[in-house]
């Protein structure tokens, strides 16, 4: 049950990174890798603290970031992109 829980909490979080993405999308590509590592530390750390195992927690860390980025992936593939309206 903690390891679905974390799943879940990691998932707010990259959600979190989405929408800060979103709010800075005119930044530079080093800001945005800054970003993303400031959040994949968050969501990490956040892990830790309700699992109290590393290889889990690594483990967690990469399932949620791989399903997160499938969705996206496929919601991207999905909807129709913004510049086919301009």
């Amino acid at each position: 049950m903690k390891n679905y829980v974390a799943f879940l909490f990691q998932l707010m979080v990259w959600s979190g990174f989405t929408f800060a993405e979103w709010l800075s999308n005119r930044d530079h590509l080093v800001y945005k890798i800054l970003m993303f590592l400031v959040f994949l530390y968050l969501a990490f750390l956040l892990t830790r603290m309700i699992v109290k195992s590393n290889r889990i927690t690594i483990f967690i860390t990469l399932l949620s970031l791989s399903a997160f980025f499938l969705l996206q992936f496929i919601l991207h593939q999905m909807l129709p992109s913004r510049m086919a309206f301009l």
